[in-house]
């Protein structure tokens, strides 16, 4: 019943502004609306007006706004005061409007607006899925066009606002029940002569919607790493020049650098972007063994980033390439490397300080497997990334970047990719593994429709739970709860 209570907020961000707004949903908001501003307000005209306390002294001059529903944000009746930004004024409006709301109507007697609580986070949101205004994948679209972090996820959140990623899911779906509509005809009738499934072509329709549904999958990957980007750590032997690679990617001086081996002690963390794809880069302690104890809990540090990463950068030194020590330590890492990854994450061999060798070692292309160059290296175990460069000139980090993209995933689409979710991505392989095994049952012999039928049922719910036409409430609360209050 909650969901039908009448919620207030204040809806423009936290601390001072030019403007604030106070944002009221409900159903019948005439009274409120006369007790808080003295007059009746014209449905979506800006009314610029004196906003009052209980005694009819102003607390601000601004405009209000009223948008009845069901042409509103949620639905439902929508009032919007826009005063002036201080904490302070907004802080009276919105106990002003708690207060209204509980007070009595002139004209009946009755409270003006009964049960107005504060929304929750995200409620407002939550109320225009709950009336059809959007459905989910737009509602997360909302809260991604708020958190972009670059301009090509702002760009791709809007489009999925928009409904274009909705209509892509739409679109897969429709044919989905075209699909199911002929199977179970063919459940309902066994005892007709036709063949529903041949005639209709329903292989080539299950194909056909298994290529479609497959290109949606492909475009989703890239919405998704254009939300969350990859998490990628810097690691290596004490000054390889990790701080400085961090620096260097990052375009500003955020790491100390020095000659003094040990000067990071604990992890420094950067979000560049390439190509609007988001990079977590991590900056971490040299891996060494040493007695000093604040320097262990940061190794112990860079060691939990690596086993958390997409991808991991060890960072190899060119101008100490030759030396025993650095070829044993470095043969050390490689080892715990090895034992301590997940299977997931990719390591990409960097070797640092190209400005000072003389000759540097010939390697393959960046974008293709190569052993490390110099000859001492030990093999690795695993076909692997290698790039040269040079922190301190930026020689060579171009190349770097575009292997980053690559173990990402990224692939250069052009203009029109959607924002998506990993529960977007997850759901649509649901779909696609449950498509999987209705075409290995329909090219059965004596393929049994209940179970054909069972498939394409489940498909559907997996692409249903995207859009919100099939879900829990329980996921609804997880995807709500991280929006801000007033949104």
């Amino acid at each position: 019943m909650r969901r039908h209570d009448p919620i207030v907020a204040i809806a423009s961000a936290a601390g001072r502004g030019a403007i604030g707004i106070v944002r009221v949903s409900g159903n019948a908001l005439g009274a409120l609306a006369q007790a808080l501003c003295g007059r009746a307000l014209q449905p979506r005209m800006a009314t610029y007006l004196a906003f009052r306390d209980a005694r009819g002294q102003p607390i601000d001059q601004g405009l209000a706004l009223y948008f009845p529903g069901p042409h509103s944000y949620t639905g439902e009746d929508v009032l919007e005061l826009q005063a002036h930004g201080g904490p302070v004024v907004l802080q009276l409006l919105l106990a002003r409007c708690l207060e209204a709301g509980a007070g009595a109507d002139p004209a009946t007697g009755r409270p003006c607006l009964p049960g107005l609580r504060l929304a929750q986070p995200g409620e407002f949101t939550e109320r225009a899925f709950l009336n059809d205004k959007i459905d989910l994948a737009q509602a997360e679209a909302i809260a991604d066009l708020i958190d972009a972090s670059t301009e090509a996820a702002a760009r791709s959140a809007s489009r999925s606002l928009s409904g274009a990623f909705s209509a892509g899911i739409h679109g897969l779906r429709d044919a989905l029940i075209a699909l199911r509509t002929l199977v179970e005809a063919s459940l309902d009738f066994p005892e007709e002569e036709t063949d529903f499934l041949h005639q209709a072509d329903a292989r080539g329709q299950l194909s056909r919607l298994r290529q479609a549904l497959g290109a949606v999958l492909q475009q989703a990957r890239q919405g998704a790493l254009l939300r969350d980007g990859i998490e990628v750590v810097i690691a290596g032997q004490p000054n390889a020049g990790k701080s400085s690679l961090l620096n260097a990617l990052a375009g500003a001086e955020l790491a100390i650098v020095t000659p003094v081996a040990g000067t990071t002690r604990d992890k420094v963390q950067q979000t560049i972007q390439i190509e609007g794809v988001p990079l977590h880069i991590i900056d971490t302690a040299g891996l060494r063994a040493s007695d000093d104890e604040v320097e262990r809990i940061g190794i112990a540090r860079s060691w939990e980033a690596m086993a958390a990463a997409d991808a991991v950068l060890f960072l190899h030194d060119l101008a100490r390439a030759q030396t025993p020590k650095y070829i044993a330590d470095d043969a050390e890492i490689e080892r715990a490397l090895a034992r301590k990854l997940p299977p997931g994450v990719a390591v990409i061999d960097v070797w640092n300080k190209l400005d000072c060798v003389a000759a540097p070692t010939e390697l393959a292309a960046p974008t293709e497997s190569a052993a490390a160059p110099p000859a001492s290296a030990r093999p690795a175990p695993t076909p692997r990334r290698t790039v040269q460069l040079s922190a301190r000139t930026g020689q060579g980090l171009d190349g770097l970047r575009r292997i980053l993209l690559e173990v990402a995933g990224w692939q250069s689409v052009p203009e029109g990719i959607c924002i998506a979710r990993a529960r977007h991505v997850q759901a649509l392989q649901m779909a696609a593994a449950h498509l999987e095994q209705a075409a290995d049952q329909l090219q059965a012999r004596g393929a049994a429709l209940e179970l054909l039928a069972e498939e394409l049922r489940l498909a559907q719910n997996a692409l249903d739970s995207i859009t919100g036409a099939f879900t829990s409430d329980d996921l609804l609360g997880a995807i709500f709860a991280r929006f801000c209050i007033g949104k």
